[in-house]
């Protein structure tokens, strides 16, 4: 039994999709409520996570200070040394602290994940390899049937059922053999007498061959004769029922990537895309991370967005995914919003006092906390340099003034000489 994702698929992330799908008959308002359960329901995990990460952020150059310190000064007392540094973490904390919520949340976004990625939002795949033998080996070959791992497939609005791609003769054939891959559900009934129960459903599955198109050959239905010794790999496709249904502004929740092979360009995919990098980048300002005291780091943040959401388009994502990721990244905007909030605990709330404090001895006014540090450093800069022309000033004004006087006395006919013999 798969206690691992696809059991979570399965058995939690199924039924909760069935359930909305049952109050509201539309996927794509399915996939928002599924979203927000799974949201809400590790609000709690995420919460922490981020709160840590707001934590080590405050914590970390102090952290890293007082670290170097302990090492140099314990170098030779190891166990000293570890008495200090955990006396250290158990005042800021550990850099760790937020992995384990993380790593607790990683198996039921990626079940989640897998869910959104399967039918009936999109296509699923079968992949069936042959072993093909020349003839006078016929003897040696016995026949044993082979099936792959079974796949949920919807066959109606609201019924799936798990299908694996079956052949009853196995995969190990002869020149000139012939056979047949069907699908069929896990209890032995096929796909069209399932098919037959739902007349309102046509289910039509296709078949290519990815590997060795020469030494086979193979019909619509799924009939395949050898013609050529060799290993041979075909790939068989059940299409999703929600798969060309749309959502608000989305054409296809099945459709993959934001240009067809025409050249047409699906700006409802474009504009998700878009839209989610813009989100990551919103999240990461709230959450600390866009404003990274180390320049190196403070581009890779600003980079990261760019990345993933050129990742989006190299390595498309069907349409019903991305509208799941841009509504979790709205969801973990507004909950970084909220915990950005919250109080920090008092030792790291006068490093923040101390720090903004000396920001603004510095540059003369007060700086807002998701300003970049290149940037402060630069006003800062400023106003020094600006300072000193102040100060340097007034030291010019002795100097034009005997000029002055020296014209004006020259224009009287007065001068020092005739001073003296009067």
């Amino acid at each position: 039994m798969d206690f691992g994702i696809g059991f979570l698929s399965n058995n939690v992330m199924l039924p909760i999709l069935d359930f909305f799908y049952g109050i509201w008959p539309s996927y794509g308002l399915a996939i928002v409520a599924l979203t927000l359960v799974i949201r809400f329901a590790l609000y709690p995990l995420s919460a922490g996570q981020i709160r840590s990460m707001r934590r080590m952020r405050v914590a970390q150059p102090v952290m890293q200070k007082r670290m170097k310190e302990i090492q140099e000064r314990y170098k030779d007392d190891p166990p000293k040394q570890q008495e200090e540094i955990s006396k250290l973490y158990k005042e800021f904390g550990s850099p760790f602290s937020g992995c384990f919520p993380l790593l607790v949340q990683m198996p039921i976004l990626f079940a989640l994940f897998a869910t959104l990625r399967g039918s009936p939002f999109a296509d699923v795949n079968y992949t069936v390899d042959f072993q093909i033998f020349p003839q006078e080996k016929i003897e040696q070959i016995q026949p044993q049937v082979f099936a792959t791992k079974p796949q949920n497939i919807y066959v109606s609005d609201g019924v799936h059922v798990p299908i694996v791609a079956f052949v009853p003769g196995g995969n190990r054939l002869v020149v000139g053999e012939k056979t047949k891959i069907e699908f069929q559900s896990t209890d032995g009934e096929t796909l069209e007498q399932i098919e037959a129960d739902y007349p309102d459903t046509e289910i039509i599955p296709s078949w290519t061959v990815v590997e060795g198109a020469d030494l086979v050959d193979i019909k619509d239905d799924g009939t395949i004769e050898a013609l050529q010794p060799g290993t041979v790999k075909l790939q068989g496709k059940v299409p999703g029922l929600a798969s060309n249904k749309g959502f608000l502004f989305i054409e296809a929740l099945g459709r993959v990537g934001a240009v067809d092979p025409d050249g047409a360009i699906h700006w409802d995919i474009v504009g998700m895309v878009l839209f989610f990098g813009a989100s990551l980048y919103v999240n990461q300002l709230l959450s600390g991370q866009g404003a990274a005291s180390n320049p190196q780091q403070s581009a890779v943040n600003k980079v990261t967005p760019i990345l993933f959401s050129g990742m989006f388009l190299f390595f498309p994502l069907p349409a019903g995914v991305l509208m799941y990721m841009v509504i979790a990244n709205i969801f973990q905007t507004l909950q970084s919003f909220i915990l950005s909030r919250e109080p920090l605990p008092e030792n790291l709330q006068k490093i923040v006092d101390a720090e903004q404090k000396t920001l603004a001895t510095d540059t003369g006014r007060s700086t807002l906390p998701f300003e970049p540090a290149s940037t402060k450093k630069e006003k800062a800069s400023s106003a020094s340099t600006t300072a000193k022309k102040a100060n340097a000033t007034p030291s010019k004004a002795p100097t034009s003034a005997p000029k002055t006087r020296g014209k004006t006395e020259g224009k009287s006919g007065r001068t020092p000489s005739s001073k003296k013999k009067t």
